[in-house]
């Protein structure tokens, strides 16, 4: 994807099982869980670029003692300026003479992340302020053990302004008006009835006043908390987090669009946004990694038992977020990279329908460096496919007794599929360029371009692209950049359907007037005289958001709804084509069909980007204010 869209965020949970002492001896540091973090952390990275958080909890601390820690920060490269911080504070623990790391207790005791119970988290905010108080983990304070709550997330809520409002009515005063309030608040609120509870039974026992946060925080039930918690929680989440009764915990939302994986040894349990990352840092097999089921809680307690709930109904159908394993989760796990390459070789047919089979004047690549995958699988198919043909041609030469060297190299070697590394990401965009000029320039030359790749006005140019959202940077970078090799056709395949829809459940595209796709449609609806069209959507869009329980119905697909798949992605090519193009290269665009899209991520039905169908009802109130936002002229999210 060459737009730059804010998305979600990514979380990891470590839980030692052993004491400090344990990892001295095997790892030769007391630290490990701690070094493991960062590299947890560090191997998500592509899910945080404006923050970072860490939080630590210390188990059978004296009462007195503090226990629970947090850090964050918002700074470049947040995630090595946290933890540089942090060793350069052990070091003069060390100094001081304080801490040894030869004696592990003197670590847990004077260095605040040498606990057994670890949390991490990276940012990348999609509203709001972006300062440190915005970043996760949020922390929820008391003097009582079993009431303290730290939570972070992945997660939107679309529904916030309803769940905030249900906190004034039971008589609490929240400050922000975010969902990560909302989930904080609304955990917390559960969690202190419990602890209260619980209170009030320990006082007919015959248990002195110093064991009562014990004896308390054996019998809380955080599946419990989070079963009545979350029942109003509309949207997409993934949330970890550490109470303070020393019982950890991880949860996904119902439907399963956000994802969440662990592992557990006799070492550690370890939780993680994506697979990839804990089989990588803890050296784990691929089916030793595990999915946390939709609807489920895993609950690390503070004796180590794990135990796995359901919190939830469990839904009709599961609608895991598809976007996800197009774009957005590191290719490097073994389901997405093949995933990939499998959306890839479905563009083939498209695109030979588009360029021929000439492949002697043709040249494949792919733009940006995230659809590299694709277009590996694009290129296999694609050589299959020739390899068919050539085969053919052979076998009938050899029959007929016209077999030559000359034919021989005319079929394989002259008109083999050639592939090429065409594009580069130079720079990245700066912001500190201000002025629009400045900015515009810049842009057009974040990608260059490896010349002599291309015959000029004599080969066909194919770039494989992974989605295409906004058409922004491929009209205003890439194809200009592209043009420079003067190819007499420029093709781009999107491995992704027609982007139609706005986001709402973690990925910020809800703006839906900057779609390319949407923009496609609306031309298309004036260029033919629909008039009236736009303004009867609106008069139904504002109609169902004055419906206090919204209907299962997407009003906005009635603007796609005289048009082709075919007819969109031509008038999307003619709003991307930048006029330097102009009279010397054709332009076309082609994207993934929905049915090719189900068949390549079977399991992964969360396509309403694509196809408008919303697995929740705040899915379908996003939508329609999305569409009143563009209708209206009004920039902003719309959830």
């Amino acid at each position: 994807m060459s737009d730059d869209i804010g998305h979600f965020c990514g979380i990891a949970l470590i839980r030692l099982k052993k004491s400090l002492d344990y990892y001295a001896e095997k790892y030769r540091t007391p630290l490990w869980g701690f070094n493991q973090l960062f590299l947890l952390m560090e191997k998500q990275h592509n899910r945080g670029q404006d923050g970072a958080g860490i939080g630590s909890m210390k188990l059978n601390v004296e009462a007195g003692e503090a226990f629970m820690f947090r850090e964050r920060s918002t700074s470049s490269k947040a995630l090595a300026k946290i933890f540089d911080q942090q060793n350069k504070t052990l070091s003069k623990l060390i100094n001081k003479g304080v801490a040894f790391p030869e004696f592990p207790e003197t670590i847990k005791k004077h260095f605040e992340y040498g606990g057994e119970l670890l949390l991490g988290h990276l940012r990348y905010g999609t509203s709001g302020a972006y300062g440190s108080t915005t970043c996760h983990p949020y922390f929820r304070k008391s003097n009582w053990p079993g009431k303290n709550l730290m939570i972070a997330g992945n997660f939107n809520l679309t529904n916030v302004e309803e769940l905030n409002s249900k906190l004034v009515d039971r008589g609490q005063h929240p400050v922000f008006d975010t969902d990560t309030q909302a989930i904080l608040e609304e955990a917390g609120y559960h969690l202190d009835a419990m602890n209260d509870r619980l209170a009030k039974e320990v006082e007919s026992e015959d248990i002195s006043g110093q064991d009562h946060a014990k004896w308390i925080g054996d019998r809380i039930d955080l599946p419990e908390v989070f079963r009545k918690a979350s029942i109003h929680w509309d949207g997409g989440y993934a949330l970890a987090g550490i109470a303070g009764n020393g019982d950890a915990f991880a949860m996904r939302d119902p439907l399963g669009i956000r994802p969440g994986f662990y592992f557990e040894d006799d070492e550690v349990v370890a939780v993680a946004s994506e697979r990839a990352p804990l089989m990588t840092v803890f050296e784990k097999k691929m089916n030793e990694v595990s999915e946390i089921d939709p609807g489920s809680i895993l609950v690390i307690r503070s004796n180590g038992e794990v135990i796995n709930e359901r919190f939830a109904e469990d839904p009709a159908r599961r609608t895991s977020c598809s976007f996800e394993r197009i774009y957005f989760s590191r290719g490097n796990d073994p389901d997405i990279y093949a995933e990939r390459k499998t959306l890839g070789a479905l563009l083939v047919p498209q695109v030979l329908e588009v360029v021929g089979k000439d492949f002697a004047k043709s040249v494949f690549s792919y733009v940006p460096n995230t659809a590299e995958s694709a277009y590996y699988g694009f290129m296999e198919q694609l050589r299959l496919v020739r390899r068919a043909e050539v085969k053919q041609k052979l076998l009938d030469a050899n029959k007929s007794g016209e077999l030559t060297d000359d034919l021989i190299d005319e079929l394989v070697m002259d008109n083999w599929p050639k592939g090429e590394k065409i594009a580069n990401k130079d720079i990245k965009l700066r912001t500190f360029i201000s002025q629009e000029s400045g900015r515009a320039q810049l842009v057009s030359h974040v990608y260059d371009i490896t010349y002599g790749v291309v015959r000029a006005r004599e080969d066909a140019l194919v770039c494989i692209d992974d989605s295409i959202v906004r058409g922004t940077t491929l009209k205003r970078s890439i194809l200009q950049i592209l043009g420079r090799s003067k190819p007499t056709k420029l093709l781009i395949a999107s491995t992704a359907p027609q982007i139609r829809y706005p986001d709402c459940y973690g990925i910020d595209m809800s703006e839906l007037g900057k779609f390319i796709a949407f923009q496609a449609a609306v031309a298309l609806i004036k260029e033919r005289g629909y008039n009236g069209l736009l303004a009867e959507v609106a008069i139904k869009c504002r109609e169902a958001l004055k419906d206090p329980q919204p209907k299962l119905e997407n009003h906005v697909k009635r603007v796609y709804e005289n048009f082709t798949a075919s007819e969109i992605s031509a008038k999307v090519a003619e709003l991307v084509k930048p006029d330097c193009l102009n009279g010397t290269t054709e332009v076309e665009v082609v994207y993934q069909s929905i049915e090719n899209l189900h068949e390549a991520l079977p399991d992964h039905s969360g396509d309403w980007y694509f196809t408008g169908d919303y697995p929740t009802p705040g899915g379908y109130r996003v939508v329609h204010k999305a569409f009143l936002n563009f209708y209206e002229n009004k920039d902003g999210r719309s959830y």
